[in-house]
């Protein structure tokens, strides 16, 4: 290994000390972000056929009725959010004319399409979040294959729309990023963590772009250990991480994002950290608040792929 230690996958090195100047439109400083990731009824399921019920990230994180048993706790947790977080977090951001990206699964568009119109009819861009949310790594190169090809006829079926953007559940396979440029239509995937401006990639001979996410500036921290307790919490960390993303933009302009859960940040207690950050956002003129669309056709006119 010692001898080989160049020949790496893996880039450890990005932008370095020298990030590109972003240019965001008018100005802009910053870029902020938006995503409700909705997977409510895509998740692992009895009823779809799975060998267990979904256990990850939920209210009760230790809690599990076994393999084979539905669980209709967890059930009526993910049911919230689709039955009232939606709509709570949809009429927030209509009040507040924001506009944001919606991380959507195929199958629980499918099976909510009146979210999906919703969705449409307030500008809010769709990015594939698979068929399922279930783990990509456990698929096949076949079945991922499959499953890519579900997920874009689902929204393109139920918003109008086809995705220009890819986003897995945890976690992507080998697979992934191959399938996703050789399916042709998609100008970015977001399955990666490493770097607060968009970047390109070479894949299958082509450059490809990717607009990294955020498990930090998270709302599923709520349910993870450590993470939040309270909405404070939350308001506390988001306005913290926008304070240093924006001191540090007056030298080099950065990106944010925030995810967002019906089932998590659609929650009352929780919704008010959320209303507290935005309005500490917002009075900042000089800050993009976009859709990831936007910034992916921001960034391949501006800084087109070498």
């Amino acid at each position: 290994m010692t001898e080989n230690w160049q020949d790496y996958p893996r880039d450890l090195v990005g932008y370095g000390r020298n990030p590109p100047d972003a240019q965001w439109p008018g100005g802009a400083r910053l870029a902020v972000n938006f995503v409700l990731n909705y997977e409510e009824g895509s998740e692992y399921s009895i009823l779809d056929g799975d060998a267990h019920a979904e256990t990850y990230i939920g209210e009760i994180p230790v809690a599990s009725v076994g393999a084979g048993k539905r669980d209709f706790v967890t059930e009526s947790l993910y049911e919230y959010g689709s039955r009232v977080g939606f709509w709570r977090l949809m009429d927030l951001f209509a009040e507040r004319r924001l506009p944001m990206t919606v991380f959507g699964c195929g199958l629980a568009m499918l099976r909510h399409p009146d979210a999906a119109r919703a969705m449409a009819d307030a500008g809010h861009d769709v990015c594939s979040h698979g068929w399922r949310w279930i783990s990509h790594h456990l698929l096949s190169e076949a079945e991922e294959r499959e499953h890519i090809r579900l997920a874009i006829d689902a929204i393109t079926k139920t918003t109008g729309t086809r995705p220009l953007g890819w986003y897995c559940r945890y976690s992507p396979s080998e697979h992934t990023r191959r399938l996703v440029v050789e399916e042709g239509g998609f100008l970015y995937d977001s399955d990666s963590y490493a770097d607060d401006l968009p970047y390109w990639v070479a894949e299958s001979g082509r450059p490809h772009l990717v607009i990294p996410y955020t498990f930090t500036n998270n709302d599923a921290k709520f349910t993870a250990a450590p993470g939040f307790g309270t909405a404070s919490d939350f308001e506390t960390y988001l306005k913290d991480a926008f304070d240093v993303y924006y001191r540090e933009s007056a030298r080099t302009p950065r990106m944010m994002s925030i995810g967002l859960h019906a089932r998590f940040a659609g929650h009352p207690g929780r919704l008010a950290g959320l209303i507290r950050f935005m309005d500490h956002l917002q009075r900042h003129d000089d800050v993009w608040i976009c859709r990831r669309e936007d910034i992916a056709h921001h960034w391949i006119a501006t800084h087109p792929a070498a």
